[in-house]
């Protein structure tokens, strides 16, 4: 496809258009390769140097460079990948430009974001730009993050990184970690009349999840940072029983706990076990086991770090009033934090809008985080930045 260079409207509409659905969540979805293709070309015609590579059998990521010289590197990251589309109130891929608004699954989440980086990164070098600026469309964010994981692992570093998520164009320096537990109760089967050999593994397990509620209204209600409020957890789903008649032998609880910088997987993990077995207590002939499934870390930049500085000296030259904030939700900016890489959130669109029946983007705002972006490379890559 052709694409004016520097035009982020259009190539989000195209990246939009087409499907990119992640297949580890929807079975059957094509996943990312015929978006990087595309993705990869525009870049190529807009003077960057392109390499595809799979991060995973068939599902690549996009890196691409421009501008060397002395000055400072940043990579722009975004991910190619969507989620579902079931109960869209529109179609997901036809992008359609309406009231200003585009339209489509992956439009805010995060096409117009990455078209937003993209586009920028070639209005700056285009002016010329005294360092690199190394462009990271991965794939897979939404359930493993293999494409970040297989960049890091490649050695790709820069001095700073802007995940262009959509925060509504403020500066997200942090957000929220996530730790998957299953806590597995067991009990005796048998008849439903015979209580006297019988272990319900329900009830038993009832006792912890009125320990956990207590633990989430009291301990982590007090727990809380400046940007993202509270820790929190809730009971993502439970498992048990085979029938009206009969003791339950099992029960399976799930549980997610959303953590805030600070906090580790192991020592949220260790903390909930003990919540478990305090609660627990002596229940005869039952037991439990909690096991960490899956851990997402939490990320925090301050607030004076240079990239946080020089992204709001950009909003501020175009007239803008920078605003930090923090996100709910996660985002690869942590795993480019662990791996020494200081990453924030900037972009368009609305987070909340993300998985939605309704998902769109407004252009504005496309053109605004273009503009903003183009300015905060030109100062970051200048040869005197460093």
């Amino acid at each position: 496809m052709t694409i004016a260079r520097g035009d982020a409207v259009a190539l989000t509409r195209a990246l939009v258009q087409i499907d990119s659905r992640n297949p580890d969540l929807v079975p059957g979805a094509p996943g990312e390769a015929a978006v990087a293709r595309a993705l990869g070309d525009v870049l190529r015609d807009w003077g960057f140097s392109v390499e595809i590579v799979d991060a995973a059998a068939g599902r690549p990521n996009v890196i691409a460079r421009i501008g060397e010289g002395p000055g400072r590197t940043l990579m722009l990251n975004g991910h190619l990948d969507v989620v579902g589309v079931e109960g869209m109130m529109h179609a997901p891929f036809d992008a359609e430009l309406r009231d200003g608004k585009i339209f489509g699954r992956g439009s805010a989440d995060m096409k117009g974001g990455i078209a937003a980086m993209c586009a920028g990164a070639a209005r700056a070098a285009a002016a010329g730009i005294g360092g690199e600026i190394i462009i990271a469309a991965v794939c897979d964010e939404e359930m493993a993050s293999q494409g970040t994981r297989a960049l890091i692992a490649r050695g790709v570093r820069a001095d700073a990184a802007i995940v262009t998520e959509p925060t509504g164009l403020t500066i997200a320096s942090a957000h929220k970690g996530f730790v998957w537990i299953e806590v597995t109760v067991r009990g005796r089967a048998a008849h439903g009349s015979r209580y006297d050999i019988g272990i319900d593994a329900i009830r038993a397990a009832s006792r912890i999840m009125v320990a956990l509620d207590a633990y989430e209204s009291s301990v982590l209600a007090g727990r809380r940072h400046s940007l993202l409020g509270r820790a929190s957890l809730h009971a993502s789903t439970i498992e048990g029983g085979s029938g009206w008649s009969t003791y339950p032998e099992s029960c399976l609880l799930r549980v997610e706990r959303r953590t805030l910088p600070g906090e580790t997987p192991a020592t949220v993990a260790r903390e909930m076990h003990d919540v478990c077995a305090e609660a627990f207590g002596e229940h005869e002939g039952a037991w439990f086991q909690t096991q960490l499934v899956v851990a997402q870390e939490p990320s925090d930049v301050a607030a004076d770090a240079p990239v946080v500085r020089a992204l709001g000296d950009a909003i501020r030259e175009g007239g803008g009033e920078p605003r930090i904030t923090g996100l709910s939700a996660w985002t690869d900016a942590a795993l480019l934090n662990a791996a020494g890489i200081p990453a924030i959130c900037y972009g368009p669109g609305d987070i909340s809008l993300a998985h939605s029946a309704e998902e769109y983007v407004p252009t504005r705002e496309i053109e605004r985080a273009t503009d903003t972006l183009a300015t905060m490379i030109a100062r970051w890559c200048a040869p005197h930045a460093r």
